[in-house]
């Protein structure tokens, strides 16, 4: 595929797949991962034995972000995404591309709970007439078992 626009969160581990896949992404501060503050490096089970029934999306994080705060953060992406003459390719992290998922099809933030996505795949956000869908979602590589989904 060819883009007219490639955006990228400025974190290292975005850019580098972006570079890796062939592509030289615009750095784009929005599309950093969720702002994990005071819960960065901990797992979820760690996390609820401090706050039992925790849930990242419901939540947020102490120090951080809650999920409206992504929201609004991938809404800006989505507006200048919608102003490219062409197809735009965004290189970025788990949750917020789940964010970004939930806010183009005009659902709100923490339903990017909804959308389960592995690392490395591929994910293709379009239109079906005036609508936005889901048009692939977690494509993983040729012979991968995402693939075979």
């Amino acid at each position: 595929m060819t883009f007219a626009r490639v955006f990228t969160s400025p974190l290292e581990r975005a850019s580098a797949t972006c570079a890796l896949a062939g592509f030289e992404g615009d750095p784009e501060p929005d599309l950093m991962e969720w702002d994990y503050g005071a819960y960065e490096g901990r797992t979820t089970a760690q996390i609820c034995d401090d706050r039992p029934g925790w849930t990242l999306w419901n939540d947020g994080v102490i120090d951080g972000e809650r999920a409206a705060d992504v929201g609004r953060r991938v809404d800006r992406v989505i507006e200048r995404a919608r102003q490219v003459d062409g197809d735009t390719l965004c290189v970025a992290h788990g949750h917020v591309l789940r964010v970004l998922t939930a806010r183009w099809l005009g659902l709100p933030p923490v339903a990017g709970r909804l959308f389960s996505l592995s690392t490395g795949t591929v994910s293709i956000l379009g239109w079906e007439r005036e609508h936005p869908v889901v048009q692939n979602w977690n494509v993983g590589p040729p012979g991968s078992a995402l693939q075979k989904r």
